[in-house]
């Protein structure tokens, strides 16, 4: 019997967090809402009935933004931007805080109305998922059709869909006609609807291996499909330059990763610019406070708790560093992690400028089978050497 061809979809719901914000404050539509406030921002009823919304222009601190709506990115206001920065680009733009439980209801709810439809799925955070269509009956217009109508209707919101042969072509589709797109391409659209864009629109392909091939004269995607693997090697190394040459030319043989039993549940950023440890401390304090949290709330979700703790470092010359910390007792609350992560981080030369910073939870068990450690003091962890502070 003839296997049929794989037929993968990337769903990306259109700008989440702030999407998800707009049901709540439906008069905010149309404007540029910028998601990253602290607590103290939320929103105040008048007399009148509205509502007064902080701004940009108002905002003190060294936050980061988690997202923003697409006016506010039509201004130059993106995920990752430093809060301060934003408030420059666009001082009037309304700034909301980060109410994960809100989007962690909406993810649970949109994944379980593509479950009906298609149930090979492959979680990768809260608002994309990898779906396998191929054994689901019917075409692939009218199965983005109903998965998109079935997200709406239980949610309220927009997503983009990509349908191609992999996971790589995918990634790439979902983002080509957003917000609210259906993106479908085989190996032979390759040339004509892949190969004219950047290099940085393949997933795994950041700021610096942009720039590093622009210096070789590589710009588009159709350029580095056209440079020699041998030559990608050389500048790359064996690894990741024959991954450059293969995902330049939509080639993909990853599986979906469908089991229910993780082996670690991490979080992770590439950050726009490089971030100094010392010169930028306030922003990367932030930023590694917030992948702790995050990395909590999804081992609550998922039901686990770990004993591994691990933090993963890229520098801005490509060099990766893992370390991670073995604890007595298995945790999943957030101030735990990030005491555990910081650790880790003493053991690491923080000198160099850095590009990625992740953090990892492993060993993982389920928390209904073992005592946890949830009991934890606060504390204010450093990322230049110094010694932890205890918040009173």
């Amino acid at each position: 019997m003839t296997a049929l061809p794989r037929r993968i979809a990337h769903l990306d719901m259109d700008a989440f967090y702030a999407s998800v914000e707009l049901l709540r404050y439906p008069e905010l539509r149309g404007q540029p809402v910028v998601i990253g406030g602290r607590r103290d921002q939320q929103p105040l009823a008048n007399p009148d009935g509205t509502r007064h919304f902080a701004r940009l222009r108002d905002y003190k601190g060294r936050g980061v933004i988690t997202t923003s709506t697409y006016e506010a990115r039509a201004l130059g206001v993106f995920s990752g931007m430093g809060v301060m920065k934003a408030a420059q680009l666009a001082p009037d733009a309304i700034l909301l805080p980060v109410d994960f439980d809100a989007y962690r209801h909406y993810s649970r709810l949109f994944k379980a109305a593509v479950a009906t439809i298609a149930p090979l799925i492959e979680d990768r955070g809260i608002d994309e998922i990898y779906i396998d269509l191929t054994e689901v009956p019917g075409d692939s217009p009218g199965l983005a059709r109903r998965i998109k109508q079935a997200v709406r209707d239980a949610t309220g919101l927009s997503c983009s869909i990509g349908i191609t042969p992999n996971k790589l072509l995918s990634k790439i589709c979902s983002d080509l006609d957003k917000p609210d797109g259906i993106t479908l391409l085989g190996m032979e659209g390759i040339p004509a609807r892949i190969w004219p864009l950047p290099v940085r629109k393949i997933n795994g392909i950041g700021p610096k291996a942009t720039e590093k091939l622009a210096g070789l004269g590589i710009a588009s995607i159709a350029e580095l499909a056209a440079a020699e693997p041998e030559f990608l090697q050389q500048h790359f190394g064996r690894s990741y330059g024959t991954w450059l040459h293969e995902a330049a030319n939509g080639i993909d043989d990853r599986p979906l990763v469908t089991s229910s039993e993780p082996k670690s549940i991490s979080c992770e950023t590439t950050f726009e610019y490089d971030l100094h440890p010392r010169h930028d401390r306030e922003a990367l304090s932030a930023i590694f406070t917030t992948l702790c949290q995050r990395v909590a709330e999804d081992l609550k979700r998922k039901g686990y708790s770990g004993r591994t703790v691990g933090i993963k470092l890229r520098y801005d010359d490509f060099r990766t560093v893992t370390r991670d910390s073995t604890l007595p007792a298995p945790v999943m609350d957030a101030p735990t992690i990030r005491r555990a992560a910081g650790e880790c981080l003493k053991r690491v030369p923080l000198e160099k400028k850095l590009r990625l910073l992740g953090v990892r939870v492993s060993t993982l068990q389920r928390i209904d089978a073992v005592p946890l450690e949830t009991e934890s003091p606060q504390w204010e962890l450093p990322l230049a050497g110094e010694s932890p502070a205890r918040n009173h």
